[in-house]
C-alpha cells in the first residue's frame, strides 16, 4: 500500500477536486442547460475531451514546462504549443466526425429537419482553443511556482548550511594547528632563509584571506580554488619529514569554470591527517584534473590510526560530512562521490566528479 504523507494527499485532493469543478462549469452545466434529449455520443465525446484536456495538463506542467521553457527554449516551447493547439482541434474535429455528432446534434435540435452537412461554425473551434489555452496557462503557472517554491526552499536551505557549517569549516576544515604550526615554521624561517620565508608568509595571507572572503560567496572561480589548494599544499610540505613521498598532479584550471568555495580541502586534510607518519614512510596522491567543464580529483594516502576521540579526528567527521551535504545541494545529479579503504594496499581513496555547467 502506498503511503502518501498529509501533504501529498492533500495535493491529490485538490487536484481531483479543481477538475471536477472545472469539468463541471465548462463541459457539463451548458449542456444540461439546452434542455434537449442530447445523444449519449455527446456525452463521450465531453469525457474525452476531459481527459486529452488532463493529460495536456500534466504532460506541460510535469515535463514539457521544466524540460523546454525554464530550460530557456522559449521559441521550442511557443512553436511546440501552437502546434500542441492545432493538433488539439484537429483531434477533436476528427472525434465529432467519427461519432457522427453534428448530425445527432441537428436530430436532437430539430427532429423535425433533414440533415445537411454544413461548414463548420468557428466559434466552437474558437471555444475548444480557449480550453486549450486556459489549460496550458494554468498548467504552466503551476509548474513555474513550484519551480520557484522548490528553488526558494534549496536557497534557504543552502544559506542556512552554510550559516551552520562556517564556524566548522573556520575551526575543522582549516585545522588551527595548521596555522600556529606553520606560523612557528615561518618563524624558523626567518634565521636561515628569509625569502622563503617570506613567500611562506604570502601563501599563508593569501590562504587567510581565501577563508574569510571567498567563502562568503556561493561561487568563486575554479583557478582561485586551485590556488588555494596549491598553497595548502606547498606549507603542508613544510611540516613533512623525508618520510613522506607526494605526488601532486594538479590542472590549471580556465578562468571561466566556478565552483562552490572550500569544496576539495576537507578530503586533503583528511589526507595529510591520517596519511603521514613521523615513523614510517608512506605515499600521498592529490590529482586533479579538468576536462571540458568537468573536474575529476582524487586523493589517496597510507592509512595510520588517529585516536577516535580526539579532537582532530571529531572535526574531521564534520567537515566530511558537511561537505557531502554541500555536494548534494549545490550539484544534485552533477557530482559522483566515491571513497573507501583498500585493505590489502593500507589505502584510503577518495574520487569525486563533479560537472561545473
Amino acid at each position: 500500500m502506498i503511503n502518501l504523507s498529509p501533504k501529498r494527499r492533500v495535493s491529490i485532493l485538490v487536484h481531483i477536486l479543481g477538475w471536477a469543478m472545472l469539468s463541471t462549469v465548462l463541459l457539463l452545466l451548458s449542456p444540461l442547460s439546452w434542455r434537449i434529449d442530447i445523444p449519449i455520443e455527446f456525452w463521450i465525446k465531453q469525457v474525452f475531451m476531459a481527459v486529452l484536456l488532463m493529460c495536456i495538463f500534466y504532460v506541460n506542467m510535469l515535463w514539457f514546462v521544466p524540460k523546454v521553457l525554464l530550460q530557456g527554449k522559449l521559441a521550442v516551447y511557443l512553436l511546440t504549443i501552437t502546434l500542441g493547439g492545432v493538433l488539439f482541434v484537429g483531434i477533436l474535429v476528427y472525434a465529432e466526425n467519427f461519432l457522427n455528432l453534428p448530425e445527432l446534434i441537428h436530430k436532437a435540435f430539430n427532429p423535425d429537419e433533414p440533415y445537411t452537412p454544413k461548414p463548420r461554425r468557428i466559434y466552437g473551434d474558437i471555444f475548444n482553443v480557449t480550453l486549450y489555452l486556459l489549460t496550458i496557462g494554468i498548467s504552466t503557472s503551476v509548474a513555474s511556482v513550484q519551480k520557484w517554491q522548490k528553488d526558494e526552499t534549496l536557497r534557504r536551505e543552502l544559506d542556512q548550511q552554510r550559516i551552520n557549517t562556517e564556524l566548522s569549516y573556520l575551526k575543522a576544515q582549516i585545522n588551527p594547528h595548521f596555522f600556529f604550526n606553520t606560523l612557528n615554521n615561518i618563524y624558523a624561517l626567518t634565521n636561515l632563509d628569509v625569502k622563503k620565508a617570506q613567500e611562506a608568509l604570502l601563501k599563508l595571507s593569501r590562504m587567510m584571506r581565501y577563508v574569510l572572503y571567498e567563502n562568503q560567496k556561493n561561487e568563486t572561480l575554479l583557478s582561485r580554488e586551485v590556488s588555494f589548494i596549491n598553497d595548502y599544499i606547498e606549507l603542508m610540505k613544510m611540516r613533512l619529514t623525508e618520510k613522506v613521498t607526494l605526488n601532486i598532479d594538479i590542472d590549471e584550471p580556465k578562468d571561466d569554470l566556478v565552483i562552490a568555495p572550500m569544496l576539495l580541502l576537507p578530503f586533503m586534510e583528511n589526507t595529510f591527517k591520517h596519511g603521514v607518519s613521523s615513523q614510517q614512510q608512506s605515499e600521498i596522491l592529490i590529482k586533479l584534473e579538468v576536462m571540458g567543464k568537468t573536474v575529476f580529483f582524487e586523493t589517496r594516502n597510507h592509512i595510520f590510526p588517529v585516536y577516535s576521540d580526539s579532537p582532530e579526528a571529531k572535526e574531521n567527521g564534520i567537515g566530511l560530512i558537511n561537505t557531502q551535504r554541500r555536494l548534494s545541494l549545490l550539484y544534485p545529479n552533477k557530482h559522483r562521490l566515491k571513497f573507501g579503504k583498500d585493505e590489502a594496499k593500507q589505502e584510503y581513496w577518495v574520487n569525486l566528479t563533479i560537472n561545473l555547467e
